[in-house]
């Protein structure tokens, strides 16, 4: 499956969480779309996104590490439907978005946690996904660059071509 289509089937799921192992569950799943993309982005992705692109890679993996694992069907990972990954900047564009709404997500159940371990998971959690948006967003502003300088490329080349 594409990846911006999996990214706004998280995007609504988290948005429609009932609970905290709810919310939870939606906010592992995005961290582990996050990490999946960016190994994608690291192995076939325009090259001067790869060093950034593993960064999200390690990022996103601690995201999920610091949460406790949901008990899902192996065919509800959406990591692990991932497929394509078309336009590295409309996805890196809808991952940033994602991880933004993860970070609001888990302000609010540490605000509401009811116990210290959830509170902690959800700060670990909230530093993971800030970082992994800066890594996103730093990807998004090599991709500007890049698209900046070749036009001038291809106008200056003694071919025109």
């Amino acid at each position: 499956m594409d990846a911006v289509r999996l990214i706004l089937t998280s995007r609504r799921a988290l948005a429609g969480g009932a609970d905290t192992a709810e919310m939870m569950a939606e906010v592992w799943q995005a961290q582990a779309l996050a990490q999946a993309i960016g190994s994608r982005l690291a192995v076939s992705g325009p090259p001067e996104l790869r060093g950034e692109a593993l960064g999200l890679t390690e990022l996103a993996g601690r995201g999920c590490g610091v949460l406790d694992p949901p008990e899902l069907d192996p065919g509800d990972l959406r990591a692990a439907q991932l497929t394509q990954l078309d336009d590295a900047r409309e996805t890196l564009l809808c991952l940033g978005g994602l991880l933004g709404e993860v970070g609001i997500a888990l302000v609010g159940m540490a605000s509401a946690a009811a116990d210290e371990t959830t509170y902690w998971q959800c700060m670990e959690a909230i530093d993971a996904a800030d970082e992994s948006r800066d890594r996103v967003l730093e990807m998004l502003r090599k991709l500007a660059a890049r698209e900046e300088v070749l036009p001038g490329d291809i106008q200056d080349s003694p071919s025109g071509v």
